[in-house]
């Protein structure tokens, strides 16, 4: 890959092999003599920025491209993912999708360089026995599950996301609605006159002013995990984000954003007007409304692009692949899983039977 650095590499002071960043210790440390490395992580001095969206989407200098290391990009053929490498440690297989059809990744211009990163804090250990209950909890999931989806490969990849700051300000106007009730005569089956309160709504001009202000609004630049399921194990706590630091990659996968600026920026308007019709419809007086407009003016906007840690199993069971993803930083976890129609058609044969024997004892 062009416009890089040297490599950076963390030698093991011990016995040479390359150290690889410990979750659990948050140390870089040997994975085979176990040796903890003197190299420290600046936490301190490391200022984090926002950038501005609009000079960035016009002109971006060439130092805020490239990974500050030498990097080797792959290319998945079946799922598209863009994988990251040290060039000593490239798979040969897909991270995302396990496909073999990997091929080298060049573009015309370096990458954006992340601002910044969430480091891993929950460990591969503890990831394993998290997924292992969470299957046993899948009764429904076929009873081989478990020896075959492969937990032990488990791994850690940091995942590119953007993230959005605006100030805004939305007038909006509505049709307000105010219930009130008025008493209805009527008769009822046996032919008796009754009473009953019968809703109306009044319905008025309304209109209103939302000031708002986004703080990291987060979209995501991944291509090879699903964005429904990184949706439900967010939110990752951007006020913990690090200086990007490419010590704290050693040992994980990076995959490339494949969502490039302009168009995250775009989504993340979508993103925020959605937000802003949930805020305005807040304001409208009354007990209901109708034909909301909304009309948000954004300004000062600006972005970060940083990498956030997640532990990934990718398997196939049949002829589909499933996905399980747990935030490496909070630990909370979703996934997909296979479904045993035996198990299924089982439950429904149990549900008629009890609904026939219910039935039954009903009738006598």
């Amino acid at each position: 890959m062009s416009n890089l650095t040297a490599l950076s590499k963390f030698p093991c002071p011990a016995c040479g092999a390359q150290a690889e960043w410990n979750p659990g210790k948050e140390k870089l440390v040997c994975p085979f003599c176990g040796t903890e490395s003197p190299y420290r992580i600046d936490r301190v001095t490391g200022q984090i920025q926002e950038l501005d969206l609009v000079k960035t989407l016009r002109e971006l200098p060439d130092d805020q491209r490239g990974w500050q290391a030498e990097k080797r990009s792959v290319q998945c053929q079946s799922c598209r993912a863009v994988m990251v490498f040290d060039p000593s440690r490239v798979g040969q297989n897909c991270e995302f999708c396990g496909s073999p059809a990997l091929v080298d990744y060049n573009e015309i211009k370096a990458p954006i360089r992340p601002q910044s990163l969430l480091p891993f804090k929950v460990a591969q250990t503890q990831v394993r026995e998290q997924i292992r209950r969470w299957y046993a909890s899948k009764w429904l999931a076929p009873g081989t599950l478990k020896s075959r989806a492969l937990v032990d490969t488990v791994h850690g990849i940091y995942l590119p996301y953007w993230t959005f700051d605006a100030h805004v300000v939305c007038p909006w106007r509505a049709e307000a609605g105010h219930y009130y009730y008025t008493t209805e005569t009527y008769r009822d089956n046996q032919g008796r006159s009754q009473t009953r309160q019968v809703q109306h709504v009044r319905w008025e001009n309304a209109s209103g002013t939302v000031t708002h202000f986004f703080d990291d609004e987060p979209v995501p630049g991944t291509q090879g995990v699903r964005h429904d399921l990184l949706r439900k194990i967010e939110p990752f706590p951007t006020p913990d984000l690090v200086p990007y630091d490419a010590a704290m990659l050693s040992g994980f996968v990076v995959e490339h954003y494949q969502i490039v600026l302009l168009d995250a920026a775009e989504r993340s308007i979508q993103q925020m007007h959605a937000a802003l019709q949930a805020l305005c419809a807040a304001q409208v007086p009354g007990d209901t409304y109708r034909n909301l407009e909304i009309s948000p003016t954004f300004s000062d906007r600006t972005f970060k692009h940083v990498l956030l840690p997640v532990w990934l199993l990718s398997y196939n069971f049949g002829a589909k692949a499933y996905q399980v993803l747990v935030n490496g930083y909070t630990g909370k976890m979703d996934g997909t899983y296979p479904i045993s129609w035996w198990k299924v058609l089982g439950l429904i044969v149990l549900a008629l039977v009890a609904l026939a024997l219910f039935m039954y004892l009903d009738a006598g």
